[in-house]
């Protein structure tokens, strides 16, 4: 197979739950990033492009109708151009990029655009049909987050905790401490605030203006989740998953907003394009883990990658870690063998400060790796996370 280079990422901010990105369609925001990439690549033959490839984990609302090819249209690119969807949950992002480049590897093309788009303040309530004629019961499920429309085999046969219970069950499991996920979260949110005061993501954020009804267009270029807090703050935060638990609000991921799109390109496709690599993808993987653990998924994701390119996780000068909660972060660490506060491990933050909108994250994280490695900050990185339903998704890259 041939190699495949990203070439560019951008991505919108990142919007708190019901915050200054609510009121955009997750189609608009999709389209967002790809409108940025046409108006910074105008010499780009965009009739090229092979495919492109999003990931969403809700598709129960506005972006219900193949959100990425409404957001290639939306953007103004070639009606030529082929669009689809894919749902891996909060690993659909990194999904997206792994399955454009295999397109690419393959030899389908020259040129993708892979990426990841989630309004979680804009997921609808949704009601199954009746199940019988002329029933007088309803019931609304939520589709913001998690289980809906649970399936009682799954329930008898794998349980279906929430999240933030397979959080606990993972602090418990593998001993993470409530002290160690305070400190971690603390950590992402002191990274995370100091990355922001030295620019590190101005180069990948696009500025969004956000229409107001009397108003002028309300200006959005930065991350809006981060915020200051200390330990103490953190400590005194309830555990409302489970009583005696040790995950909080604090310590885990945000509900989000937010779009993020990448340039993927051959050899051939950057020369034909007047295109500059900024990593070359080295490798990807995806396992399967027990659902009610479904956090410590990167580490069998990564040691099938790892086999891939004989390797080990310690040997990567760069980790990103997708931090659904402070407690899987950490057992996956160990797991790695890797200390709880590696500096190479989200050195600019990571979910718990920045937010996590489900499919978009995956596509962030590659990105922000890719932007990393091209700024010189070593040879390799991994970019790695959890997914719902017990799975694990990584992905390899190498500086060029």
């Amino acid at each position: 197979m041939q190699d495949i280079f990203i070439c560019d990422y951008l991505r919108t901010p990142i919007g708190r739950y019901g915050g200054s990105l609510s009121s955009i369609r997750a189609d608009d925001l999709a389209s967002l990033p790809l409108k940025a990439l046409m108006a910074r690549h105008q010499g780009l033959d965009w009739e090229a492009v092979v495919d492109v490839i999003f990931g969403c984990a809700n598709q129960a609302g506005e972006d219900n109708r193949c959100v990425a090819r409404m957001a290639l249209l939306l953007a103004g690119l070639p009606e030529t151009v082929s669009g689809t969807t894919i749902n891996r949950l909060c690993g659909s992002g990194m999904d997206a990029v792994l399955s454009a480049y295999r397109r690419l590897a393959m030899g389908e093309g020259e040129v993708a655009i892979a990426g990841g788009v989630e309004s979680m303040s804009r997921a609808p309530f949704v009601m199954p049909k009746a199940s019988a004629p002329f029933t007088r019961t309803a019931s609304v499920e939520d589709t913001t987050i998690g289980w809906r429309f649970i399936n009682p085999e799954m329930q008898k046969l794998f349980g279906t905790d929430s999240n933030p219970e397979t959080a606990e069950n993972v602090a418990e499991d593998f001993e993470i401490s409530r002290e160690d996920q305070d400190a971690f979260a603390l950590r992402s949110q002191s990274r995370a605030a100091e990355a922001i005061k030295a620019g590190v993501f101005v180069d990948e954020i696009i500025p969004v203006h956000v229409p107001q009804r009397r108003n002028n267009p309300l200006l959005v270029d930065s991350d809006e989740h981060p915020r200051a807090t200390t330990i103490e703050k953190l400590r005194e935060l309830p555990t409302p998953f489970r009583e005696g638990g040790s995950v909080t609000a604090g310590n885990s991921s945000g509900v989000n907003d937010g779009a993020a799109a990448l340039i993927l390109a051959t050899k051939s496709g950057i020369k034909r394009h007047a295109l500059t690599p900024m990593a070359r993808i080295t490798g990807g993987a995806t396992a399967g883990v027990s659902p009610r653990i479904m956090g410590i998924g990167p580490t069998s994701a990564t040691e099938k990658l790892c086999a891939q390119l004989c390797t080990e996780p310690r040997n990567f000068d760069l980790i990103e870690l997708n931090e659904a909660f402070a407690s899987q972060a950490l057992a996956v660490l160990r797991q790695f063998g890797l200390a709880d506060d590696a500096e190479h491990v989200n050195p600019n933050g990571g979910a718990i400060a920045l937010g996590h909108p489900l499919g978009m994250s995956g596509a962030r994280i590659t990105g922000t790796a890719a932007r990393m490695l091209a700024k010189g900050y070593g040879k390799t990185a991994l970019a790695t996370m959890c997914i719902g339903v017990g799975q694990g998704i990584a992905i390899g890259l190498e500086a060029v």
